[in-house]
């Protein structure tokens, strides 16, 4: 009997805690709709300029956001709903270990996507630039590096925005202070981007 009542009330705790995180996520995915939606448009906008020019898109982020910058790149590359369209040019920073390995080894590594934006970037380019805190410094010199090359940056942003905000042409900042929940906000915003571009250039 012991054992069946300290599992109801795991049970209960547990339901309790997975309501609460679904209802915490729909309060920050409505803060979008208020709170970004003019900046994801914006965004969309920029974005589609440089695919419509023959230009490219560069992705970087670390660890959640690395995963996104691949995410993002994959959708736009291969396919997110649109069947049989032209791909889109998207390159996710994140995904050569031997070029992040060589670059922390031997240059540093809050150089490791600086120095690819240099390599790979050119003028009208755009650079999605992901950090919930906005104060990743290897972001944040990619962003920079992007500027001098007269990229446009986009940054997908959490909290306040953080050194990266002034550093994008167009932050969209997830209103929330919650790691996870800025996470779950940009992966939105960008299957959001990405069906728009889908429909608006192919549709």
């Amino acid at each position: 009997m012991r054992k069946m009542a300290n599992s109801r009330r795991t049970d209960a705790s547990r339901r309790k805690y997975i309501r609460q995180q679904c209802i915490e996520s729909a309060r920050v995915k409505l803060g979008i709709i208020e709170k970004c939606s003019r900046d994801i448009q914006k965004a969309t906008e920029v974005i589609k300029k440089a695919f419509r020019g023959k230009k490219k898109l560069l992705i970087c982020g670390n660890g959640g956001s690395a995963a996104d910058a691949q995410h993002i790149a994959t959708e736009l590359v291969i396919r997110m709903t649109k069947k049989n369209r032209p791909p889109l040019a998207a390159i996710a920073l994140t995904t050569d270990t031997s070029m992040l390995t060589a670059g922390g080894n031997d240059i540093g590594f809050k150089y490791v996507f600086s120095r690819q934006v240099e390599a790979l970037g050119q003028k009208g380019d755009v650079l999605i630039a992901i950090s919930t805190s906005g104060a990743s410094e290897n972001v944040i010199r990619a962003a920079a590096t992007a500027k001098k090359l007269g990229m446009h940056v986009v940054g997908f942003l959490g909290k306040k925005g953080g050194k990266l905000k002034s550093l994008s042409d167009v932050p969209v900042i997830i209103p929330s202070d919650d790691t996870q929940r800025i996470q779950e906000g940009h992966i939105t915003i960008a299957h959001i981007i990405c069906g728009i571009l889908e429909d608006e250039m192919f549709g």
